[in-house]
């Protein structure tokens, strides 16, 4: 650990950081930023890349067992001022801890060598907020991955980090894709897929219930203002719409995935037993 605290706001160290705050820094880099002792201890806890910690003195005192749990992956950490640290973050209150982590380096060929069964792709999806809860409701699903077209949000966006909630470490996420390059893959793989759309041709439960067998399935949900693209609604197999039984017009995003991946849970376990 640097025992030297870094107390001027314009240190290169300080300019590098930043720099994270951008879609273009991170991707340059392959490197984003983890806010807060939760984040943090959710990437020490599965084994994220982290190049470097830094902490308030206030901090390491008040959260001991994260400082030691630091130490003990040897990543390197830097005391740094309160001022330093709230220059280097995007939120207001970071409580004190900051650190830099890889993206990794995981791809589509990666992600459907592991023959996965369900997928998650995301076309042209923006809010970061809502990226990241869903990243944290394909995990909790027990989705494979989640895929995201080059006109979405990055993920590795500070807000979805957040929203993710830890999920974001050990989920295979990949950015940037193209349409094409994700129906290629479904169809090598023999994926079904699956486009949620407001006049989907049959209702989810419906869809779900006439299906005898577990067929790997890539989940498409697109932006709440204009859906799933026209490029891929037209390789789908199946468009599906989710039932609405008030007087709402539609679900949020989020909430339609989290509808869908487990409505798709049950059924494929019901099937096994």
């Amino acid at each position: 650990m640097s025992q030297a605290e870094l107390t001027s706001r314009r240190s290169a160290t300080v300019a590098a950081v930043k720099r994270l705050h951008t879609s273009s820094g991170r991707r340059d880099s392959k490197t984003f930023l983890v806010e807060g002792p939760q984040a943090l201890r959710e990437a020490l806890t599965y084994r994220a890349d982290l190049h470097q910690v830094y902490a308030t003195a206030d901090a390491i005192a008040r959260w001991g067992e994260l400082m030691h749990a630091v130490q003990a992956s040897a990543v390197e950490t830097t005391i740094v001022s309160e001022s330093v640290l709230e220059a280097m973050a995007e939120t207001k209150s970071p409580q004190g801890w900051l650190a830099t982590c890889g993206m990794g380096a995981v791809s589509l060929v990666d992600v459907m060598a592991t023959q996965p069964q369900v997928l998650v792709a995301l076309d042209q999806v923006s809010d970061p907020g809502n990226v990241g809860t869903i990243i944290r409701t394909a995990d909790a699903a027990g989705a494979s991955g989640v895929l995201l077209t080059g006109e979405s949000v990055d993920p590795f966006n500070g807000k979805c980090v957040r929203s993710s909630a830890g999920s974001i470490f050990h989920l295979p996420v990949v950015p940037a894709l193209s349409v094409e390059q994700l129906v290629v893959a479904a169809r090598q793989h023999g994926t079904v897929i699956a486009a949620t759309a407001a006049d989907g041709e049959v209702e989810l439960f419906e869809w779900l219930d006439s299906t005898t067998v577990n067929n790997p399935t890539l989940w498409v949900f697109g932006s709440e203002a204009h859906g799933v693209s026209t490029q891929f609604q037209a390789a789908a197999e199946v468009r599906v719409r989710i039932p609405i039984h008030g007087a709402a017009e539609s679900l949020n995003i989020a909430s339609a995935v989290a509808v869908c991946l487990y409505a798709d849970a049950d059924r494929r376990r019901a099937r096994l037993s």
